[in-house]
């Protein structure tokens, strides 16, 4: 029971994120929250922004097969 209440504390938000929208984004978001029933538009940003970036991170991420560009010690010699 500890260790959960631990967790969630860690877990709870504290950090405000302001954002500014101008007239035509915002009705944008309106009509985008209306017509896919979004009740909560906090969550709803934070899960796709949170969403953009984690996919960012995964196609940015080196893997062990990744071909890389020449560099002076690993060019192969051509003769």
């Amino acid at each position: 029971m500890k260790h959960l209440a631990h967790k969630e504390e860690r877990l709870r938000r504290t950090n405000r994120l302001s954002v500014m929208l101008n007239d035509r984004e915002m009705r944008a978001l309106s009509i985008y929250c209306s017509r896919y029933r979004v009740k909560n538009k906090s969550e709803f940003l934070r899960e796709t922004i949170m969403k953009t970036i984690i996919k960012r991170f995964e196609e940015e991420h080196p893997t062990l097969w990744e071909d890389f560009d020449p560099s002076l010690f690993n060019r192969e010699e051509t003769k």
